[in-house]
């Protein structure tokens, strides 16, 4: 996986960086709409109220079509709802159509709403030439356990699986997340993989360095043409 890697000071300084870096990409992407998946957790928390704070009027959101690459099934106004989050820090300060938010209806039966979700993807995300969506950019996390999206180690079928998204379980607490799968991860024209936190040290070096045990880590199958990973320093300790 030939990544590049952006070090900052700490997760403050990583989400300003990031908005920065996006509010200048979106500007210099050509066309009318621009296809973005988004991530769940602390570091887009941060992210979503920078750009509503300080990016409200500097990026034509009604250009940008939002999904995402993981949700939790769980009605939208559960506090673990990647959905609400975005929705409560970023969409309901912004203006954007309604019909640009593509959400994962997480109170549905997962299966049916994996189909679903799957076909909406295919219908409004161009393909490349191979047939698989290609995103834009995707925007990944990475997890103490190297799971990234919610494709687990215990679930690495899902890097190959021919599907555009998979039920997954998470295997402490047994949660259902919908997910999308290795084939679109890596069909995205850039990725983007935020990662903060001392926890995170040992497996990113493995998987930065290509040593180890980073084979076990989903997360080192994100290998597309612009993948960059955006770190803090205390998860940078062991490059």
């Amino acid at each position: 996986m030939a990544v590049s890697t952006k070090v900052l000071a700490d997760p403050a300084s990583l989400a300003e960086t990031f908005a920065a870096d996006f509010a200048a990409w979106v500007d210099a992407q050509s066309g009318d709409a621009i296809t973005v998946a988004l991530s769940g957790g602390s570091t887009p928390k941060r992210l979503f109220e920078l750009w509503a704070d300080q990016y409200a009027d500097q990026i034509d959101w009604s250009r940008i079509q939002f999904f995402w690459g993981d949700e939790r099934c769980v009605p939208p106004a559960d506090p673990e709802s990647n959905f609400g989050v975005a929705k409560q820090l970023l969409f309901d300060r912004i203006t954007i159509p309604a019909e640009n938010i593509h959400r994962v209806r997480g109170e549905a039966s997962a299966e049916q709403e994996c189909s679903r979700y799957e076909r909406e993807i295919q219908q409004v995300v161009p393909t490349d030439q191979d047939g698989n969506p290609e995103f834009d950019l995707i925007i990944l996390g990475m997890g103490d356990d190297g799971h990234t999206a919610s494709i687990f180690p215990h679930q690495s079928e899902f890097l190959s699986s021919q599907a555009v998204c998979e039920v997954a379980t998470h295997p402490q607490s047994g949660q259902q997340r919908i997910t999308l799968t290795g084939r679109v991860l890596n069909a995205a024209k850039k990725v983007s993989v935020l990662v903060t936190g001392a926890g995170k040290a040992d497996v990113l070096a493995d998987v930065i360095g290509r040593q180890g045990a980073f084979a076990e880590y989903p997360v080192s199958h994100v290998e597309g043409d612009d993948v960059c990973f955006y770190i803090d320093q205390a998860a940078a300790a062991k490059l």
